[in-house]
Order: structure tokens, then sequence, then C-alpha cells
């Protein structure tokens, strides 16, 4: 077989980085036979999904064609259904809504994962995908205008309120980056910044349970001084007719309630007829084969990855699915050449946070020591760690 065909199903953060892993290693290694590597997704482009807070607080763009970074593979714009692991050929639907069957040598499912939504009744608008970061940067501009006409000071306060439900990494970086530019604004519609009001609402006790209290207490902190309120414990919300009702029985006045709920796999991996844990996540061995299926590897938020060393579960960030793809390409070819495969390592504790205007923190466990940086140079990390995941920058990464 002097050419074999790699199909990759999803062009987020894992699949992208799978496909520059898998080349690589074919290129590196001098291989005769080559590699046909055929993309599969329901966009022509990458979405930066991290960064969708950006065009939520003002007009920036997040996606990259696939054309532009990838000249030597072929895209095919649609949705993967079922995939025949016994015949070796995947079924999908273009985007004219057309079925059609590809035959693969080599398949990688990275779907990745989507974005929580709240119940109906909860109101607001969850920051789910680029039309809703629209709707939301129209909204809190509508209610400046507004505020800037008002002469009711509690109806122009209201306007100048905006919660952000749910505190993970998206909603800490999205009440900042909203805070930033909402003051921004303020200060060309002659209002006073200081009237702007952004509550980030958390289930837990504190921010960032994943690392050391001290990291969490420099982040609200950071937060405070940046104008963001941090509200803990509360444990259900609802938003209806400019109020936020909390489970602690307080009330909000406010202009806009933004949804930041973290992210499920994507249940699109439930037709493809793949084992699945509980939760939905594809079940693969240490080198990220697909349970009981040779020749199909998954990783990034679809798959559930564990270190076999110490038996800890990548979580779902970008960063790892990044690690992860980095080590496929070494895989892929030792599976194919029928050598020992290189077995998955957890991801060292790192964590990068933008905090609005240029401003950023880090935090990182080196040596039982932690590692804090913020400021500028902290947004400058945190901007790089975004780069790398979509391709803009090339880290050297050994497998």
């Amino acid at each position: 077989m002097n050419e074999l065909t790699c199909l990759v199903v999803g062009g987020g953060y894992a699949g992208i980085n799978a496909i520059q892993s898998i080349r690589q290693a074919f290129q590196k290694a001098g291989e005769t036979r080559k590699i046909r590597i055929v993309l599969i997704d329901k966009e022509p482009y990458h979405l930066r999904k991290v960064l969708l807070f950006k065009p939520a607080a003002h007009q920036e763009e997040i996606t990259i064609p696939f054309a532009r970074m990838f000249s030597d593979i072929q895209v095919i714009r649609g949705t993967v259904g079922r995939i025949e692991h016994d015949k070796k050929q995947a079924r999908y639907r273009d985007s004219e809504g057309k079925e059609h069957t590809l035959a693969y040598d080599i398949a990688v499912v990275t779907v990745g994962s989507i974005v929580r939504r709240p119940k109906p009744d909860q109101g607001g608008i969850a920051l789910t995908e680029l039309k809703a970061a629209a709707a939301i940067r129209q909204q809190w501009q509508e209610n400046m205008r507004q505020a800037a006409e008002a002469t009711d000071p509690v109806e122009k306060q209201r306007l100048l309120t905006t919660v952000v439900a749910g505190a993970g990494i998206s909603g800490i970086e999205t009440s900042a980056e909203l805070a930033w530019f909402m003051r921004q604004e303020a200060g060309a519609l002659e209002i006073d910044p200081e009237m702007i009001k952004v509550y980030l609402i958390n289930a837990q006790a504190r921010l960032f349970p994943e690392g050391p209290l001290k990291v969490g207490r420099r982040l609200e902190h950071k937060l405070h001084n940046y104008g963001v309120t941090v509200l803990h414990e509360v444990k259900a919300l609802q938003e209806k007719e400019g109020m936020v009702s909390l489970s602690s029985g307080e009330v909000i006045p406010a202009g806009l309630c933004v949804w930041t709920l973290g992210l499920l796999p994507n249940p699109a991996l439930r037709e493809m007829g793949l084992p699945l844990t509980a939760d939905g996540q594809v079940i693969v061995d240490a080198s990220y084969r697909v349970q009981g299926m040779p020749g199909m590897y998954s990783i990034g938020d679809c798959a559930r990855i564990v270190d076999p060393a110490t038996g800890r579960a990548d979580t779902m960030t970008c960063k790892e699915g990044g690690a992860q793809a980095s080590r496929l390409g070494a895989i892929v070819l030792a599976d194919l050449n029928g050598r020992p495969a290189p077995q998955h390592k957890g991801y060292m504790d790192a964590y990068c946070f933008g905090l609005g205007g240029e401003r950023g923190m880090v935090w990182t466990r080196q040596w039982g020591l932690d590692m804090i940086i913020t400021g500028r140079l902290g947004w400058k990390i945190r901007q790089y760690t975004w780069d790398i995941a979509s391709l803009l920058k090339q880290p050297h990464r050994k497998p």
C-alpha cells in the first residue's frame, strides 16, 4: 500500500494539531508511503473556541479558514454519522444534506465538546457560539447607549450591570473582558466608569478549585481591582425581565446575563458507534487507540484519556489536547510499523487566565513550588498559549 488515507473528524484544537503531528511524523521518518489526510468538519474554518469571550466584548475575528492553515489536505464540509469500523468507512452528510461514504485506513476522532446550556426558563444568553457572542456584544453596547440617555438613576445602573454565570476559566475571562471594554465605552459615552458593575457568579466556595487556595484568592483580588465582583456558592439563578434572582434570595437588576457553564463531550459521538463512557467520552487506551477498533484513535475533549502512571484523567482544555496531538503522530507511525508506541503522559500543572486589557495571570507548579506571573507578562504568556493551540506558533514538543 503506497498511499494511506487518514480521516480526521473535527477541526477543533485537537483535530488541527493531530493533522500537523501526523504530517510531521511521516515527513521526519522519511516514509515511502504517502499519507492522504481528509478532514471533515461542519464549518470551513477552525473556530478558536476558547476565545469566544473576545467577540462578545469587542469586534474580533476568531476563525481561521482551513484552506489557509493547510494547503495539502482535503477538507470536506460535512457531519460524520456512523463509522463502520469493520468496513473501515465513515458515513457523512455534506453541507447540502447529501449522504456519502468515505473509506479510510486510519481514523482520528476529534469532535471535541459543546458548551453547556442553561434551561430555557433561566433566561440570559449562553456563550456557546459566534452568533451568541455577537448577540452579547450587541446587547451590552445597546445597554450602554440607553444608559447614556437614561434619567432614572436606578434604571441607568441596571443597564450598566452585567451578570456572568459560571466561574470556570471561560467565565473568569469573559467577565474580565466585558468589564474592561464596558469601562472603555463608558468613558467614550461620558458615563462614570465606576458605574460599570460586572458580577461573576460562582457555584463553588472559591475560584479556581483546581489550584491552591492562594491562587484563587489572588485571582479574585485581581478581578475585583478590574471591576468584577465574585459571588460564591450560588447554586442556581434565573434572569427574567432584567432581574437576576439568585438561590441566596438576592436579586440583581441587570441589563445582561451571560452563561458560561463549561463543557460536555460532543453528543454527535453517540451516533458514531464508538465505545463511550457513561459521561459520553470515547474509551481509549494509553496510546489513544479506540477500544476494540484497531487503526482508530481519539484525542481531545471527546476522549477519556488517563495517565497510566498516575491514574489522573486529562481535563477538557486545548493545552492538553495539543499535547496529546503532538504524541499521536509518533503513535500512529509506530502502530503502522509494528513498533511499541508512546503512551500518554499527563500535562504539567499550569493554567493561564486572560484578565482583559492586555492583563493576565499564569500559575504553574514546578519542583513543588507555586509560581505566579501577573500583569502584561501574564497576558503575553496567555496569548502565546492561545496561538500555539491554533498553530499560529510552533513550539518544540517531545512525543
